[in-house]
């Protein structure tokens, strides 16, 4: 079995443009696993200064609202039954009342 010549990029219009491409800030797939880990990084740290800032702030929402923004956020937890994950955040809130 006789292997074929190697092309190369000079031989190859598709090859030269993708590598102009590329040369020019062009995107790879491996730059947009890079970005894609970089947005849940970015999304967990802007997920975790909104809550802080609603916790400390807690005391200080009425009531309804306070329910409502509970509500929200046992209904988020996918991975705890919601009975576990409301007493989880009750626990949190009570804990945290005084911040």
């Amino acid at each position: 079995m006789a292997k074929e010549p190697k092309t190369s990029i000079k031989d190859n219009p598709l090859l030269r443009a993708l590598s102009r491409w590329e040369n020019e800030g062009g995107r790879t797939d491996a730059d947009r696993e890079k970005r894609a880990d970089l947005a849940k990084e970015e999304e967990a740290l802007i997920l975790q200064c909104l809550g802080a800032a609603v916790i400390s702030r807690w005391n200080n929402l009425p009531t309804e609202v306070q329910r409502e923004l509970f509500a929200s956020a046992a209904s988020v937890g996918e991975p705890l039954p919601t009975a576990d994950l409301k007493e989880q955040i009750a626990r949190f809130l009570h804990s945290h009342k005084d911040l």
